[in-house]
């Protein structure tokens, strides 16, 4: 099958690496200059150093030619940043569109839209589409470790393509419809990452740890089944799965935002270290916001946000949860 992924930062170039053995796999990336000399090295170095492309991958930073190779009948995988799918969207706007399947993660920062109503308000409901989601880090994609996502679309021959196409010995595919609740868990869970990583920082405990990591699954069900997404869902791949190796991962962006925090490092500071993109700090922002719109309880979520916008210290995040009255589990 002819694949073309859009976007060669660390996923996209780790899930290209992965498919290359398989299929004819281009990989592009805004940025030209970059893309020649990650040809020419055979390494994308700025994103994923360390690791030698497969010479049956091929790289290119021609869009016309990238959209090109997916042809009529392939499939393009996105792989940028939330806040660059909907300007690759309207790029996209003038060319056939065979099947399209993103691996972003998050809310739109200023429309607070997940990723599928972003795509269908800029490429209309016709063109079969996709979201692809999962616990995921690249590093170890690219190793060849295993690992497992789901693939979620209301179409169902393109879930069966994507199985059918990225489903191989190290990575198992799994499939729903359910495309609200795939993406809510891939968005907040890193929320609660940046939580979790404060908790560590502060040294204070598994214990304290497994019941941050245990309420903030009752946080993203509430949040995403409020949504329209199913509660089922969050307890799967794009669910706990996600929640569990984002929080507890060393290799977790999100985790390391909240280490930071907790150190006392401003958070301009911790971004600037970090290098790439932590999802979770533009989401805290749009999902406090909707869920003040939508009257859903999510004290997590809030605490997070007062930390990162409001001038609230780590610490009193952790006092701010910790004086909440006793509920019963279930609410």
């Amino acid at each position: 099958m002819n694949i073309t992924i859009l976007g060669a930062g660390a996923w996209g170039t780790a899930l290209a690496m992965s498919l290359a053995d398989r299929h004819s796999v281009m990989l592009w990336g805004r940025d030209a200059a970059a893309m020649r000399d990650a040809g020419q090295r055979r390494e994308n170095v700025a994103y994923l150093p360390g690791f030698r492309l497969p010479d049956s991958l091929s790289l290119n930073e021609d869009f016309s030619a990238a959209i090109a190779h997916a042809g009529t009948d392939g499939l393009l995988l996105v792989a940028t940043s939330l806040a660059g799918l909907r300007p690759l969207a309207m790029q996209l706007k003038p060319y056939a569109i065979p099947n399209i399947v993103w691996l972003c993660k998050g809310f739109e920062a200023d429309t607070h839209l997940l990723p599928h109503q972003i795509v269908r308000e800029v490429l209309g409901s016709d063109v079969p589409a996709g979201a692809l989601s999962g616990p995921s880090f690249a590093q170890e994609v690219a190793h060849g470790l295993p690992c497992a996502l789901a693939i979620a679309s209301d179409n169902a021959a393109l879930r069966e393509l994507v199985v059918s196409a990225v489903h191989g010995p190290s990575m198992r595919i799994y499939s729903t419809d359910d495309v609200v609740g795939v993406e809510v868990g891939g968005a907040v869970k890193n929320i609660l990452a940046i939580a979790t990583g404060i908790i560590d920082g502060l040294k204070l405990g598994l214990n304290a740890r497994a019941a941050l990591i245990t309420r903030g699954l009752v946080e993203i069900t509430r949040f995403g089944v409020a949504l329209g997404g199913r509660a089922e869902t969050f307890m799967g791949l794009a669910g706990m799965g996600d929640l569990i190796l984002t929080c507890t991962g060393d290799l977790s962006r999100n985790r390391k935002v909240g280490l930071g925090l907790a150190q006392g490092k401003k958070l301009e500071q911790i971004v600037t270290e970090l290098g790439h993109v932590a999802e979770g700090v533009r989401c805290a922002q749009a999902v406090r916001a909707l869920a003040t719109e939508r009257d859903i309880d999510m004290p997590i979520t809030n605490a997070v946000a007062a930390v990162l916008f409001d001038g609230d210290s780590p610490l009193a995040m952790v006092e701010r949860l910790l004086a909440r009255d006793a509920r019963d589990e279930t609410a």
